[in-house]
């Protein structure tokens, strides 16, 4: 699990540059959307997934004008319509790819990812093919600040964390799905405002490829990522420090 969780880091600093802000603001506004109508609720104190998309705004540095716009517009019963789906596959070298996405257009986001995987050397499957691949996981980043590193994991370990790492002036926390909750409201509690809050979908048994193999890998995952309805892309492709270093 620590492979991904440095790729992740790696990954939201690459997100730093304004084209790639952009599509990261466009998928936070999605979040915001979707939690608003979904928890029918434009008050993060009664919708906590509202919260959670609000602390990943803040954790990328995204303006709280463009915040409250979001959820203005959200709360708009005349605004267009989200729908939340899910597309399960493989990418060259038969790596599990689950990809989530959010759309007010179900037929073009269906026929998009049906395109990146043909045209790349993927196979689109069922609904349910890879799904058992992997673990929800809740997955907390905390800079650490003054925070006692051994007081604070054992405390976060009481809390309900499953696992605690501290990695370049940030701890990362992992729970299970059932106690995302929880660990959320105990962060809150404690006033620890997180640079990133999300529902993760972790490998179960991460598979080893070559260097070569994870540069084909990332290729399509990176195609699917610039796709404006695409929320997130996961895999089980084992990101050893040889794969993260080439990658980087």
């Amino acid at each position: 699990m620590s492979g991904h969780n440095k790729w992740s880091k790696i990954k939201r600093k690459k997100g730093a540059s304004d084209a790639k802000r952009s599509k990261v603001f466009s998928k936070i506004i999605k979040e915001i959307t979707v939690a608003v109508r979904e928890g029918n609720s434009a008050d993060p104190n009664f919708n906590p997934r509202l919260r959670v998309a609000i602390a990943n705004a803040k954790g990328v540095n995204m303006p709280k004008d463009n915040v409250d716009r979001a959820i203005k517009k959200a709360a708009d019963a005349d605004g267009a319509q989200l729908m939340e789906m899910n597309f399960e596959g493989y990418a060259p070298g038969g790596i599990a790819l689950f990809v989530e996405c959010t759309s007010d257009n179900q037929n073009r986001t269906v026929s998009n990812i049906r395109s990146y995987f043909n045209k790349n050397g993927g196979n689109l499957a069922t609904n349910g093919s890879v799904e058992f691949l992997f673990d929800r996981k809740g997955i907390f980043t905390i800079p650490q600040g003054d925070l006692d590193e051994d007081e604070f994991t054992l405390e976060l370990i009481d809390s309900g964390a499953e696992d605690v790492e501290l990695d370049e002036g940030e701890f990362t926390i992992t729970t299970a799905f059932e106690d995302f909750g929880n660990m959320q409201k105990y962060l809150e509690e404690k006033g620890l405002e997180a640079t990133s809050t999300e529902l993760q979908r972790i490998p179960k048994n991460p598979i080893a490829v070559s260097i070569e193999s994870a540069q084909r890998v990332m290729k399509i995952i990176e195609i699917f990522e610039d796709d404006e309805d695409v929320q997130a892309v996961y895999h089980n492709m084992d990101m050893t420090d040889e794969i993260i270093e080439a990658l980087g």
